[in-house]
């Protein structure tokens, strides 16, 4: 007879309808989540094994006037009014042929970094076309990424738009992870929603599968969680064979970040609606020694501003 959940829910209001992923950019919509895909010949570029795991938002619409006070703006609104959009200049070691849609044609771009790029010349890497960064911050329930305040900060001096995310550990409770991340990232003005990176690692050294219902209800504790201490709705990072397995359909509320380094979003995960697309796991760019993950935003750059501003408007009205 299988155990009982240790996990409990937490009573945070989500909304039922399931939105299009165009609603992020409409007043009061909450991104979606999207449907199911076949299985994608390819390696989750965000994990790594066990002791030291390594693994690798929806909101508002405002109108970009509205975010401009009578009063002196504050650093965050500065970044968002004035703030530079710059064309990408990255390259790949491994070049994809996407076909007609492809990375290129997408306005925004950015990266995702842990200690894995050592020491990153941030300036350098925004002048490259990182106008955005996901930062790994912690795995599970005891594990802090060492470069990831240095990250942190480096990213906001050089005028990127940052996120911190947390690899998932199966073999710890939700509400443990939850604690662990909101201890270590801090809560600051003009920060990207929160991620939760959920994959299986079969380099790790618990190797628990839970079903996608138990996968599910962790997910939703962990996340409602988040939501509740930074007011903003986290961001699902997945890839396919997760998705496959626990993720179709679910979570039509929450915006989602999708690992597809072969083929598009809309061939690996048909039906799904998507925020942020990660292209590669073999990029190359100035700022930065070795590879780097290389990630677009669905959307235009007037979008991705009023996406911003209305991330950080939720944040405030919590």
């Amino acid at each position: 007879m299988p155990r009982p959940s240790a996990e409990i829910t937490n009573s945070i209001s989500r909304p039922d309808a399931t939105v299009r992923a165009t609603s992020a950019l409409r007043p009061k919509a909450m991104l979606p989540a999207m449907s199911a895909p076949g299985p994608e010949p390819e390696v989750a570029v965000l994990a790594e094994p066990e002791p030291v795991q390594d693994s690798g938002f929806a909101m508002p619409a405002v109108e970009v006037a509205a975010l401009i006070p009578t009063q002196r703006p504050s650093r965050a609104e500065r970044a968002i009014d004035d703030g530079v959009v710059h064309p990408h200049r990255f390259r790949d070691a491994k070049p994809i042929n996407f076909g007609r849609v492809k990375p290129k044609h997408y306005a925004v771009h950015g990266v995702d970094v842990s200690r894995w790029q050592g020491d990153i010349d941030w300036a350098k890497l925004r002048s490259q076309g990182a106008n955005f960064a996901f930062i790994k911050a912690t795995d599970g329930g005891d594990h802090l990424d060492p470069m990831f305040m240095k990250n942190w900060r480096g990213a906001d001096a050089a005028g990127i738009k940052r996120g911190a995310y947390h690899f998932f550990y199966w073999c710890r409770v939700a509400s443990q992870q939850a604690d662990w991340f909101i201890r270590n990232v801090p809560k600051v003005e003009g920060a990207l929603p929160p991620v939760i990176d959920v994959e299986w690692n079969g380099e790790s050294s618990c190797k628990r599968r839970p079903s996608p219902a138990q996968v599910r209800e962790k997910m939703q504790v962990f996340m409602d969680r988040l939501e509740q201490h930074y007011g903003q709705r986290p961001i699902i990072y997945t890839a396919p064979d997760f998705y496959a397995d626990n993720l179709r359909g679910a979570f039509p509320n929450h915006p989602f970040w999708l690992r597809a380094v072969a083929q598009h979003p809309s061939k690996v995960y048909p039906g799904r609606n998507w925020l942020f697309w990660q292209y590669s796991g073999s990029g190359l760019s100035q700022g930065v020694n070795g590879r780097i993950d290389l990630n677009v935003f669905q959307g235009s750059e007037a979008e991705w501003r009023r996406w911003v501003g209305g991330a950080q408007l939720m944040a405030d009205a919590r």
